[in-house]
């Protein structure tokens, strides 16, 4: 039995998320589908006519702040040229092949260490840090599977809606001792970075420290624990914060992501609903102090 079925049993609540991803309710309006999953996931009901917090300011993006460019921005793909003429080719990973089905791709021509990713979804990513012991068959289940979902219908995030599912194969970004490296993620509200979340630790037991935009402590936590001693500031985050302002010019609210290692800085994403804007600021105050810097306008779609 699969860890998430365990979960599902445990939680039956999570039954109603399960079916969603799925696209079992594919007929149901995405505003009445995100008041009952939000309900489910933060135990409270979702005002979506006044919304104050963080959480709640982001499932009214998802219904009224739809442009078809942001299509492309969720490519993991095609997003690296939109990047790449804003802020330069130097900050683009590179790609080694893009494919539309699993058996187009050589392994032989690859490197030793690479990443797998779909180019449509969230989460459909295989790290292969040795391709000497890289499991084959485990992989092409996981990516075939990404393959024939689509991420839109689980959060109703609708930039993931209309992307191509593809595979992407880039470099491998190694950070000390040749682990993940820390990935550092700028919160950008109207153009200017207002905190900035560093997750590491990511190989074993994830930590995510956030920090405002002068990387002082801020003191809450969400979704995983802070670490017991706090990330020193990286040598590239006056210019990590001077880029994420130039690619987050635009929008009410985006989250770009960068890897830094030594003086080596690359793009990772962007984010446009940060952990789908449904999981629990502690302490809570903080969910309404990020949503204070959301200011949403009404006449956005």
């Amino acid at each position: 039995m699969s860890k998430r079925i365990i979960e599902i049993i445990k939680r039956p609540a999570l039954i109603f998320e399960s079916l969603g991803a799925r696209g079992l309710f594919k007929g149901m309006s995405d505003e009445k589908y995100l008041k009952k999953l939000y309900k489910i996931r933060m135990g409270k009901k979702l005002d979506l006519t006044n919304p104050q917090t963080f959480n709640e300011k982001l499932q009214w993006l998802k219904i009224h702040d739809r442009k078809p460019e942001y299509t492309s921005l969720v490519d993991k793909a095609e997003v690296k040229k939109i990047v790449a003429e804003k802020i330069g080719e130097e900050y683009i990973i590179p790609t080694l092949g893009v494919y539309e089905k699993w058996e187009e791709i050589d392994f032989d021509t690859l490197p030793e260490s690479f990443v797998i990713k779909c180019t449509h979804d969230s989460g459909g990513v295989v790290v292969v840090k040795d391709k000497r012991r890289f499991n084959k068959k485990a992989a092409e289940k996981k990516i075939k599977k990404c393959l024939k979902h689509n991420y839109y219908y689980g959060s109703r995030e609708w930039p993931y809606k209309n992307v191509e599912p593809r595979i992407i194969i880039e470099d491998y970004i190694a950070g000390e001792n040749g682990q993940l490296p820390c990935d550092y993620k700028f919160y950008c509200f109207n153009g200017k970075v207002r905190a900035v979340l560093v997750a590491s630790g990511r190989d074993t037991s994830a930590r995510y420290d956030y920090f405002d935009e002068n990387f002082n402590r801020l003191p809450f936590t969400r979704g995983k624990p802070n670490s017991e001693i706090p990330p020193a500031k990286p040598e590239g985050f006056t210019l990590m914060v001077e880029l994420a302002e130039k690619l987050s010019e635009g929008f009410m609210h985006i989250r770009i992501d960068f890897y830094n290692v030594g003086k080596v800085i690359k793009f990772g994403e962007y984010t446009f609903y940060p952990a789908t804007g449904m999981v629990k600021f502690e302490p809570e105050e903080w969910d309404y102090k990020l949503g204070e810097f959301l200011r949403l306008n009404k006449g956005a779609k």
